[in-house]
């Protein structure tokens, strides 16, 4: 049995070739909209008796092969929506649409196709090799555990990839990058991500990195995600997971240390693992360096643990309060609940990550 299936709409439109026959042709001969005729090439309109009898006459073959063919595409399709709709269950279809990454409005019996679309495979079993595979191997390098969904993650990374494709963006440049990233620590003192992330883009974008914020579905557990989508083109995705400053900020520069540190890579994946592998622990003493660099230690080991002498060390390094406050807690001299005050909040809003402070 064929794991695919072909609408009559593909034989209509070879018999229209035949007789050089537009669309607006046919829909005269049908006495349909262009509209309708769309419907009926794609699938989605069915083949009564009625309209057998003027293909009949449109576009030739007897009223009952138009029958028969229809009837067959729906029991195809029958037959194969069941795995799909298995499948269709391991996905945040909900959060998808309402996100606004796939329509909510797919016909009956033509959601496997849209969501086939979306992640630009051909059928389920290649979505399988492309993503579950590559997500259990990432999963394995950086937490033990992987309490997240994977179709909710695949949706997530496959959302950010399709904005990356879309981003404008200039060849690799490694030495150019760590450049921009020691320039770009200065935005961590801007409150607002409506006004600090388009400047992140597009300094990133003059060096190949498509950076991507977006917000994560239900069962997406991951802070960031990096991949190369192209040999001198990547993408650094964040789901601002925790809506803080501090944990936005050093997501973003490990992430970017995974870039320049680990090139043949091409997946890392970072939610909270058990316990760092190598490349994560290496990753983590960039995002550090670069956030707070080596020159400012011994500062941050003696610094008194109240707020004024926190926001007059974070001037002097010129970084945001709750980047301090978060590699104090990071190392242990503060509890994790304590002092976070000094940390700006975010939240969602219409897709977009904003501040809860007022503009």
């Amino acid at each position: 049995m064929p794991q695919w299936t072909s609408p009559p709409g593909k034989t209509i439109a070879d018999a229209m070739s035949a007789r050089r026959l537009s669309s607006s042709q046919l829909a005269q001969a049908l006495n349909e909209s262009k509209k309708f005729v769309e419907g009926l090439l794609e699938g989605r309109v069915r083949i009564t008796l009625g309209l057998a009898k003027k293909l009949q006459d449109a576009v030739g073959y007897s009223a009952a092969f138009w029958m028969t063919r229809d009837q067959q595409y729906r029991d195809d399709v029958a037959r194969l929506r069941q795995p799909g709709l298995e499948w269709l269950l391991e996905l945040p279809l909900d959060d998808m649409s309402r996100l606004g990454w796939i329509a909510d409005d797919a016909p009956p019996g033509f959601e496997v196709e849209m969501v086939l679309q979306y992640f630009a495979v051909p059928s389920i079993p290649v979505w399988r090799t492309r993503y579950a595979t590559e997500l259990k191997e990432a999963a394995f390098r950086t937490s033990p555990t992987f309490e997240s969904s994977p179709g909710a993650v695949a949706a997530w990374l496959r959302q950010g990839e399709r904005i990356a494709d879309k981003t404008q963006c200039a060849p690799w440049d490694a030495a150019g990058f760590q450049n921009v990233l020691l320039e770009l620590r200065a935005l961590t003192r801007v409150r607002h991500p409506q006004r600090f992330i388009p400047r992140l883009q597009a300094a990133a974008a003059r060096c190949g990195v498509a950076v991507v914020v977006l917000q994560a579905p239900s069962g997406c557990r991951a802070s960031g995600a990096v991949r190369w989508v192209s040999d001198d083109k990547a993408l650094v995705l964040l789901s601002a997971r925790h809506l803080t400053d501090d944990h936005f900020w050093f997501t973003f520069y490990h992430e970017c240390a995974h870039l320049l540190l680990h090139r043949d890579t091409r997946l890392f994946l970072d939610e909270e693992p058990e316990a760092e592998t190598a490349q994560e622990a290496e990753a983590n003493a960039l995002a550090q360096e670069i956030l707070i660099p080596a020159s400012f230690a011994d500062a941050l080991a003696t610094v008194r643990l109240e707020t004024f002498s926190i926001v007059e060390l974070a001037s002097e390094i010129g970084v945001a309060p709750g980047i301090v406050v978060g590699q104090l807690q990071r190392v242990k001299r503060l509890p994790q609940d304590y002092l976070n005050r000094l940390k700006r909040r975010y939240q969602w809003f219409e897709g977009e990550l904003v501040s809860r402070e007022k503009a």
